[in-house]
């Protein structure tokens, strides 16, 4: 599977959209941790009503000190690393909610206003401490939710642009076919004009084919591999012409080819690299071997050029060929899994060698 499929289906999960956080959400929540926090209270004081009074006064404090650290001294003061002013501006909201609260609780429902700790009906340290405490806890609760949330958020944001960078990338990559080729063949076609060749509508033909897989293929992710090895074909083709008997060709198919997908425009770059770094710098002689094999899931694919007589030429070919096999290995890092290809690049014989083995 491809890389970049991946990312898809992971961004189906995480989409943006999906860790935006409603008023249905804020509602829901609340509701669900009063229900909660009475039912607890008034379990532990067997007492529901008395529970249901105190947590009706608690939870608007609750909801108003959550809502102002969150969405006020959060974003002025801790995200612009302004942490002790932060410090003592919650401390000092946690000492006005504790006036709010004992108050309220003092005249409202009972004047023990810790029925949780020992009887007390005023404002004791042992009261402040618990009460600010517990008040702390519920501010830290929410707050988690939302940091959380949010990172959520950011998250699935980077993967999705990762996955357009990297998509946007692979489409330039499936591209990249040499212009070179394409000039040369028109220069060739305008030869044969000129000549009156009989062969000119067959390669008009053939290069229109090819030109018709380049714009419309590369525009998907995968390919079926049999119209891959039929653009091959074509190209080698239109390059037979060009070379007439200087060139030698051997081209071998073998295994079965339905059902078979592969990224598109990765092979024939491997192709073109034999012309454009063998063929085209070789005088006398040249031969290009090219065996294609796909054996159950997995394409082999292997083809040599006669390397290059001028000594310097030999360099570049040793070194990977240029942009063309560049682009190969780029594609194969973004495409696939790093278990899903092997490919080797070697002189032997005084051949140049691409070995390629990958799962279609």
């Amino acid at each position: 599977m491809y890389i970049n499929d991946k990312l898809e289906e992971l961004l189906k999960v995480e989409s943006p959209q999906q860790y935006k956080i409603t008023y249905k959400h804020h509602i829901i929540f609340w509701a669900i941790y009063f229900l909660l926090n009475t039912l607890r209270w008034g379990s532990i004081h067997n007492d529901f009503a008395l529970s249901i009074k105190t947590n009706l006064i608690g939870f608007p404090i609750h909801i108003a000190l959550s809502y102002f650290n969150i969405y006020f001294l959060m974003p002025r003061y801790v995200y612009t690393r302004k942490y002790i002013t932060y410090a003592l501006l919650v401390v000092a909201c946690l000492f006005v909610m504790l006036l709010v609260k004992f108050n309220l609780t003092y005249y409202l429902v009972s004047t023990n206003v810790m029925p949780e700790g020992p009887e007390t009906d005023t404002l004791t340290l042992n009261y402040a401490i618990i009460t600010m405490f517990g008040e702390l806890y519920v501010v830290a609760f929410a707050t988690a939710i939302k940091i959380t949330v949010d990172w959520l958020r950011e998250h699935s944001k980077l993967h999705d642009l990762e996955k357009r960078q990297l998509t946007t990338e692979l489409k330039f990559l499936r591209s990249q076919v040499s212009p070179h080729f394409f000039f040369n063949t028109l220069n060739n076609i305008y030869s044969l004009t000129l000549e009156k060749s009989d062969k000119a509508p067959e390669v008009i033909l053939k290069l229109s084919g090819l030109m018709r897989y380049l714009l419309y293929a590369t525009r998907k992710r995968k390919q079926d591999l049999k119209s891959e090895i039929d653009c091959i074909q074509n190209y080698i083709d239109l390059e037979r012409i060009r070379f007439n008997d200087a060139l030698q060709i051997d081209i071998g198919i073998s295994g079965d080819l339905e059902n078979k997908e592969i990224a598109p425009m990765l092979l024939v770059p491997l192709i073109e690299n034999c012309f454009k770094h063998g063929a085209s710098k070789n005088i006398g002689d040249m031969h290009i071997d090219i065996e294609i094999n796909v054996d159950d899931d997995f394409l082999y694919f292997n083809v040599s050029n006669t390397i290059p007589k001028n000594e310097a030429d030999s360099k570049v070919a040793t070194r990977g060929g240029g942009i063309g096999l560049s682009n190969v290995k780029k594609r194969l890092e973004l495409g696939y899994d790093q278990n899903d290809y092997e490919l080797s690049i070697f002189e032997k014989e005084k051949m140049f060698h691409v070995d390629l083995k990958l799962k279609v």
